[in-house]
């Protein structure tokens, strides 16, 4: 629904990835803004700002190199989507904090247990060759 994993990970990416890089998340459904995911984000100085959730229908453009799915059902829905596409589609599973309940501290664990994921997949799978082999 676009409104936890995803626009996570774009916002991780927007920081962590050079500017030049086109990144949007959309979900296979409609959804509302999740506050928890402000507040993970608002710990790493990030801020979802006027963004709400969207859906495959509100991007703008349907080019790209690479989908990178966090959900089975996203996932089998940018197949379906890619099919004559000539563009990558990478599967990173990914736990969904939603599912998680008790106090508040437990459930805002959750989401930045899924946050710091996000971080080491997107660092792992986009670090420049020399980071990765570490050297200059």
């Amino acid at each position: 629904m676009n409104a936890v994993r995803s626009p996570m990970a774009e916002m991780l990416a927007r920081q962590m990835l050079p500017a030049t890089t086109f990144v949007a998340s959309a979900g296979v459904r409609g959804g509302e803004r999740d506050p928890f995911v402000d507040a993970v984000l608002a710990e790493e100085g990030l801020s979802l700002g006027e963004r709400h959730p969207r859906t495959l229908d509100d991007l703008e453009d349907d080019y790209f190199d690479l989908i990178v799915t966090l959900s089975p059902e996203a996932h089998h829905t940018a197949l379906e989507f890619t099919r004559s596409l000539a563009v990558d589609v990478e599967y990173w599973p990914m736990p969904d904090p939603t599912d998680v309940g008790g106090t508040r501290e437990q459930i805002i664990a959750a989401y930045r247990e899924v946050r710091e994921r996000l971080k080491a997949r997107i660092g792992g799978r986009f670090a420049a060759p020399e980071a990765k082999n570490g050297t200059d």
